[in-house]
């Protein structure tokens, strides 16, 4: 699938969503072996350590700025990344065989269908009334670069930082 390397931070983050929903969707219909299980798990987490680093460097930082009440929905948001993460730990060095790898996995899609769904459906549209045009594709070059350069394995202790956004004017 090809991801955009230009574009808004709304088209840049819902692509990435669909990219890990269709492996969601691979894992779910199974037949896959325990390496086939393991190789998709392990690119699912990669994919959503780098989306969730990009979004806590860039998005979260630009929504407690934009939206009135952005301070409580980032911080919703990074304790929604944290519960991800506490999972993609625990499946990192299970074996696929294992019953709980199973059932973490599918509380991991669970999880991040839901978060994908609040981002979507309520933070997107804000920020897309709130923020100019510029803005967005501002953002979204962010995102792109912060992606380009994240770790691929969760750390959570290791890899969090802030920075500043300063909204374009317009």
């Amino acid at each position: 699938m090809t991801m955009p390397q230009q574009g808004n931070v709304v088209d840049v983050l819902v692509a990435d969503h669909r990219h890990v929903d269709e492996a969601f969707r691979d894992y779910e219909n199974g037949g896959l072996s325990d390496r086939q299980r393991r190789d998709l798990v392990d690119h699912i987490i990669t994919e959503l350590v780098r989306h969730s680093v990009a979004e806590e460097q860039y998005l979260y930082p630009a929504v407690r700025q934009a939206l009135p009440d952005g301070d409580q929905i980032a911080d919703h948001e990074i304790h929604e990344h944290a519960e991800a993460e506490h999972v993609m730990k625990q499946l990192e060095g299970m074996d696929p065989a294992e019953t709980e790898f199973d059932q973490l996995t599918r509380k991991l899609i669970e999880d991040i269908r839901h978060h994908v769904s609040d981002e979507e459906n309520d933070l997107f549209p804000r920020l897309q009334q709130t923020c100019s045009a510029e803005q967005l594709r501002e953002l979204g070059a962010q995102i792109i670069m912060a992606k380009d350069s994240a770790p691929t394995r969760p750390h959570r202790t290791a890899r969090r930082r802030t920075c500043s956004w300063t909204p374009a004017s317009g």
